[in-house]
């Protein structure tokens, strides 16, 4: 034999078999173009250089393992299509003569030329598509970029490094299963198998169990803080009942159905379920991974929209003005000097106050036990649950009735009450140290502050008519508790600006050197140590300084699930499209034997409709439920980054749903046409 032989040989089976290696080296490319491009973004110094490009780069560096990690199992899950396909091939190859070694390589040079094409044209894919994704990120950044065009050398060494090792690992992992495989072995590997499962109640059972109790979880957790806690549980016992309900739940299903007979025996239902039943669990373990994957691309575009869509309502959440003011002091007096600042700056800008919003608050935090706040631990029965604890914040009543327009009163020993991120559902509240108090609920819509939104933990906002005596109370027990740490009253002040956000920076930057601790020595007098025991702290925010921080962030979120949103799609269309390939040419001797006894072209259409819509679309629907249980456990997730629009959340959830669910419908109709064409090949003409 010629040394030229060899490679002639691997090139004719790639050919020859281009239905099964032309998606495997379309994978490849993808991926390598895929992981260029993100590591290219993360290592790309004009990315850097825009507002929020580093907390982008931040996540995106993440993504680029991500990306590796999923590349490598879907890498090996498709090839496993191709070694099963040509296993019979080789097979023949060898009893005809050809020695394993003979064989090895074969599949060397089919790698080598795999690894060529997939690498240099994904490395040209990735570098001529780099551009058109940085100015995707600028534009998710509102930034500019230039249109120089630049090839970044570390991510493209380390691009190329990186899936050789991968083709290289695969390439081992053929030799040894052709190795260790007998020539008969690999003659009939196709058929192997093929012995019909039968039906497992308990697998089922459990399958049904575990859903149930993730369902459970997702739609009765309250608070933000256990939903975080639970979350990862809640989607493991999801994926686990996801694959033990496609193989073994989806069996005893239709066993359940031959059991009818008069649905069974139907010719469109009868061919359909046997042939369903005699692969299911083999077709179940992809149909479970097509359905994990959909929902995690759900998931992640659904919830990285709605952080990116809804930044302007989280930042006006945390800063419901342009500007805002908090000060901790011991006396309130220090106010009329922060306040005379803002006067005379906005002065100088012949600029006055709007929507002026100002009251008065104490805050501390203590465990949740029913209806009662507990501050001294040592009272605890147990050791302290993260997830009970409570922010509470005395507001004067008064303050209350001026910033929401209302003329609410309270009696002896009532309250009136309002609590984010979770409910408080009982009519008494006892505060440790302070007294029980009946609660009335206040109106929705109290204008929180940046301690509450900030923080993961509920808050409970608690207005009577005088909170110097809850201030008295607390200090009373932190005394007796030993604590060195003192409460008192704060202020916080917040007004808008009718001028642009370039003004609006400018100002606060005069005012903010203005309100420095050396600030409040020099007009006091006082020295250091005693504007320390007098809790002096001032601190003064702008919502357009905070709004390049939260774009940076959502928008890192919002590319992340992009990429990797596109990473998974990739991944379900492959197991889609090769599902198909190998049921169609399963499929095509038994319908062969079907049309030999008597069946017509239009019935075995008929049952191939049958089959192939029952089957594709049970994913699609069952990723639907899946989403629909976990939005309640999504949605108290982003509570925590501070997203408090439900209806946004409804809608981006909806509307993602609804082009996946489209997107979907494309992929079928696509993939199918594989399917036909390879069942009536001889066959349906």
């Amino acid at each position: 034999m010629r040394l030229g032989f060899y490679p002639k040989l691997a090139m004719t089976g790639i050919v020859k078999n281009k239905k099964t290696y032309i998606p495997y080296i379309l994978t490849g490319i993808g991926m390598v173009a895929m992981f260029y491009i993100v590591t290219f973004l993360s290592k790309n110094d004009a990315v850097g250089s825009m507002r929020g490009g580093e907390s982008v780069q931040g996540f995106l560096n993440m993504g680029t393992w991500v990306i590796g990690i999923f590349s490598v199992i879907l890498l090996f899950y498709t090839n496993s299509f191709l070694i099963r396909r040509r296993k019979r091939e080789f097979g023949l190859y060898n009893i005809l003569g050809m020695s394993k070694g003979n064989l090895s390589r074969v599949i060397l040079w089919e790698s080598i030329i795999i690894v060529v094409l997939s690498i240099l044209i994904g490395l040209g894919c990735g570098v001529l598509f780099s551009k058109a994704a940085e100015l995707l990120v600028s534009r998710i950044l509102n930034s500019t970029v230039g249109f120089n065009f630049t090839i970044n050398s570390e991510a493209l060494g380390l691009t190329l490094k990186y899936f050789v090792i991968i083709f290289i690992l695969i390439l081992l992992n053929s030799l040894h299963q052709i190795y260790r495989s007998k020539p008969v072995e690999l003659m009939r590997s196709e058929a192997v198998g093929e012995k019909p499962p039968k039906a497992n109640w308990l697998l089922a059972l459990v399958g049904v169990v575990l859903l149930g109790g993730a369902y459970y979880l997702a739609i009765t957790i309250q608070d933000p803080v256990t939903a975080m806690v639970l979350f990862f549980v809640a989607v493991i016992m999801v994926i686990v009942a996801t694959y033990l309900l496609f193989i073994a739940g989806s069996v005893t299903f239709c066993r359940l159905l031959q059991k009818n007979k008069r649905y069974y025996y139907r010719t469109n239902h009868f061919i359909s379920l046997s042939s369903m039943v005699y692969r299911m669990k083999r077709n179940g373990a992809g149909l479970a991974s097509i359905c994990i994957l959909s929902t995690m691309v759900l998931v992640m575009i659904s919830s990285t929209s709605c952080l990116y869509i809804g930044s302007e309502d989280m930042l006006r959440q945390r800063y419901p003005r342009n500007m805002i003011l908090r000060m901790d002091a011991a006396d309130t007096a220090y106010g009329d000097y922060f306040h005379q600042v803002i006067d005379e700056e906005l002065e100088k800008h012949q600029l006055t106050e709007e929507n002026t919003i100002h009251y008065h608050y104490v805050s501390f935090s203590g465990i949740m036990e029913g209806n009662e706040l507990i501050f001294d631990e040592s009272k605890l029965e147990s050791t302290m649950d993260f997830s009970k604890v409570w922010s509470v914040f005395f507001i004067p009543l008064e303050d209350y009735n001026q910033i929401m327009g209302t003329s609410e009163t309270v009696g002896e020993g009532e309250a009136l009450i309002y609590a984010t991120k979770t409910d408080f559902k009982y009519d008494e509240i006892t505060l440790d140290g302070i007294g029980t108090f009946r609660t009335k609920e206040a109106e929705a819509g109290f204008v929180a502050n940046e301690t509450d939104t900030m923080q993961i933990m509920p808050s409970l906002f608690i207005f009577v008519p005088d909170v110097s005596g809850a201030v008295d109370a607390i200090n009373d027990l932190l005394i007796k508790m030993g604590q060195d740490e003192r409460a008192y009253i704060q202020d916080y002040y917040g007004f808008d600006l009718s001028c642009g956000e370039d003004e609006q920076s400018e100002i606060y930057e005069a005012i903010l050197d203005q309100v420095s601790k050396e600030d409040i020595m020099a007009v006091t007098g006082l020295s250091e140590e005693e504007v320390i025991a007098q809790n002096v702290n001032v601190s003064f925010q702008s919502a357009a300084i905070q709004r390049e921080d939260y774009l940076s962030v959502n928008s890192g979120f919002f590319a992340l699930g992009l990429v990797l949103g596109f990473v998974f799609i990739c991944g379900a269309v492959l197991i889609m499209y090769y599902k198909q390939i190998i049921e169609g040419y399963e499929d095509q001797s038994r319908f062969e034997i079907l049309q030999k006894v008597g069946m017509t072209k239009k019935e075995i259409k008929k049952s191939i409709n049958s089959q192939v819509l029952t089957v594709f679309f049970a994913p699609l629907i069952m990723s639907g439920i899946h989403m629909g249980f976990a939005f309640p456990l999504v949605s108290k997730l982003l509570i925590l980054f501070g997203l408090m629009n439900t209806r946004l959340m409804v809608l981006t959830t909806l509307a993602s749903f609804g082009v996946f669910a489209l997107f979907y419908i494309l992929v079928y109709l696509a993939t199918s046409r594989a399917y036909y064409g390879i069942v009536s090949e001889n066959n349906l003409d």
